[in-house]
């Protein structure tokens, strides 16, 4: 069945046995810690290691306690954070040490431009990437965590100023996934144009908007599962009709005719590569 989704170009990735888990931000830590506990689940073990990267954060030690006590409410006890905030810091061969024994490597919130420009081209970084096309492990991250994992993130612009040429902002993010741009708080913060922005400036990028306390689980690369007890939402450009943003100015409203948007709740899906809605009997198929 698996293969049936697939290009002939993109076999490749059924190698690709990591978990990706980009959450919206906000999840639950109190009551019944639903998103957490999927995370966990994904591991197969009962008792994983979990590593904190609190980079992103400007409070981290208050983020990695929230963390450690909510984690342990769910069972899990071996749980160690790893607060990097500066390149010098990156250096430290213990922390690649550690990464390369971690059954999840978590990426908390905050700034995702501290992740990348922390991280970016240092050992550990490289590790996760490698870890994650290479072997088998479960890569997390909420808020920022999960804007920074695409190949290129948001990193600037609201979304009262968003469908206005030049008004949302990208870089590099850490390369996990491509071909789609992750936005967190999604509902929440009322950031659908910035999404329909980036879409239409590129018809080929699969925006994804992640609701709290909502994420998703993304298998083999390609197949995305929704989780949690909020709504993702998907942005698809590559049937859009007309757009004016190559003939107007920097500032000037955007028209645009056709985007594509889908919704999904827990246990519904989507193929990033055939762009295919997957109902929940269709996902049966791609469980682990």
């Amino acid at each position: 069945m698996i293969e049936g989704y697939l290009k002939k170009s993109d076999s490749n990735l059924k190698k690709i046995q990591s978990v990706l888990v980009a959450i919206g931000g906000n999840e639950d830590k109190e009551k019944d810690l639903d998103v957490l506990k999927q995370i966990i689940i994904l591991t197969n073990k009962k008792e994983p290691y979990v590593e904190l990267i609190t980079t992103a954060s400007s409070m981290p030690k208050e983020s990695g306690a929230s963390y450690i006590s909510a984690f342990e409410k769910i069972g899990v006890m071996n749980i160690k954070i790893m607060d990097i905030r500066t390149r010098e810091q990156t250096r430290n061969p213990g922390y690649v040490e550690r990464l390369k024994n971690a059954d999840v490597i978590f990426f908390t919130g905050g700034d995702q431009l501290k992740i990348t420009s922390i991280l970016g081209g240092t050992p550990i970084l490289e590790n996760i990437k490698s870890r994650y096309f290479n072997e088998k492990c479960i890569i997390a991250g909420t808020s920022a965590g999960a804007s920074a994992m695409s190949e290129t993130m948001i990193y600037e612009g609201e979304s009262c100023e968003a469908l206005c040429k030049g008004k949302v902002q990208l870089t590099s993010g850490i390369g996990l996934v491509k071909n789609v741009i992750i936005d967190s708080h999604f509902i929440k913060r009322g950031r659908f144009s910035r999404l329909m922005d980036i879409v239409t400036t590129n018809p080929g990028t699969i925006g994804l908007g992640l609701g709290e306390d909502t994420g998703v689980v993304i298998r083999q690369g390609y197949i995305l599962e929704s989780i949690g007890n909020g709504l993702t939402v998907i942005f698809d450009g590559q049937h859009i009709k007309y757009t004016n943003i190559s003939d107007i100015k920097l500032g000037a409203a955007i028209a645009v005719e056709n985007v594509c948007v889908h919704t999904l709740v827990k246990g519904h899906g989507y193929n990033l590569f055939t762009r295919k809605y997957l109902t929940p009997s269709e996902m049966g198929g791609f469980a682990n």
